[in-house]
């Protein structure tokens, strides 16, 4: 470690468009299939039907999956400049997943397991509305042993210059987030954490607290930010005091100061840095063409983290997430067209 040290500290020269390598960006959590369908009323009583009964479409889909695939989508180029490792079963759901996420351009290798089926998310939409029903089944059976451990599997964990997971697998393998996390510390690269939902800041608190001395960049909206404030004691209910305290936790590696972003729908975008705490207005949206606002945090990272890989400022990470955010919002599900219409 002590040679890392004594590197003269010289500005690196920023990466271009065409010269990131595969693998990049580094994503582990739950894969679920996402099956989406237009269903009737009194269908939302019985899904298992769905597939029969309804013209689905699938996509590729799970938290950190669904940010792994936007920014593999807003970088473009190379394919595979992302990673993602998860728990799947080996039944035909999983093959769906397999090949979604590589239609993606996403290298997924997944811990295939036979015990429990892939994870599904099914998203009924009756007129403007959507019922998320998920099902973790494969993805909470992830295994750091059998998986991540393994040498080709770790290789790619080596490669990555910046690390992204959601909170939800703290419920799954908070020894595999913790192994991915020291990692990056000790090398000086960029771990990057979501507080994902107010329940793991509440149920989930020890192994999140384990994590967060490593978290370089931690994301969460509104909501988590105020539970996770207040199962921390912060006694306040101001989301940029809150940013501010988040902020400053200890933190292991202090050639990185902790960068805190705190979503808020079509309110404020608030960063937390050393220094000072900024807000960034959201695009304005017309509230017509907004269809689906469920995978809008999950695309806010994707665009963030497809501008931190290339090294490029804050500022432009933000605007990022806010265009990525504005795109999947006039869609049904985390999906996108073909070209982002990103500059």
């Amino acid at each position: 470690m002590k040679m890392a040290a004594e590197e003269p500290q010289a500005k690196k020269p920023k990466l271009e468009q065409n010269q990131l390598s595969e693998n990049v960006l580094f994503g582990m959590g739950n894969p679920l299939l996402d099956i989406c369908a237009v269903v009737d009323k009194d269908f939302l009583d019985k899904f298992e039907e769905l597939v029969k009964k309804f013209n689905v479409e699938y996509h590729a889909g799970g938290s950190t999956q669904n940010s792994v695939k936007v920014a593999q989508w807003m970088i473009g180029s190379p394919y595979k400049a992302a990673t993602f490792f998860g728990c799947i079963g080996t039944d035909k759901f999983g093959a769906i997943l397999k090949k979604k996420t590589e239609e993606a351009h996403v290298d997924a290798h997944y811990y295939e397991q036979s015990d429990e089926p892939t994870g599904t998310c099914a998203a009924c939409i009756t007129g403007d509305n959507r019922s998320l029903v998920a099902h973790l089944a494969a993805a909470n059976c992830y295994n750091k042993e059998k998986h991540l451990d393994l040498e080709k599997n770790w290789k790619l964990v080596e490669k990555a210059k910046v690390y992204y997971i959601a909170g939800f697998f703290l419920t799954v393998s908070p020894e595999a987030i913790l192994k991915v996390a020291s990692h990056s510390s000790a090398t000086n690269k960029i771990f990057t954490l979501n507080l994902s939902a107010p329940f793991i800041s509440q149920f989930y608190k020890e192994p999140l607290m384990k994590v967060m001395p490593y978290v370089d960049i931690l994301f969460g909206n509104e909501m988590e930010a105020a539970t996770f404030a207040r199962e921390q004691g912060f006694e306040t209910e101001d989301i940029k005091e809150i940013a501010r305290k988040t902020q400053a936790l200890p933190k292991v590696n202090p050639k990185r100061q902790r960068i805190i972003v705190f979503t808020q729908g079509k309110e404020d975008t608030i960063m937390a840095t050393e220094n000072e705490v900024t807000a960034f207005p959201v695009l304005d949206s017309d509230q017509s063409e907004i269809i689906d606002t469920n995978g809008a945090g999950d695309a806010f990272v994707g665009g963030f983290l497809s501008q931190l890989v290339y090294d490029r400022p804050l500022t432009e990470c933000i605007r990022a997430g806010h265009y990525a955010a504005s795109v999947i919002i006039k869609r049904s599900g985390c999906t996108f067209p073909e070209k982002p219409d990103f500059h």
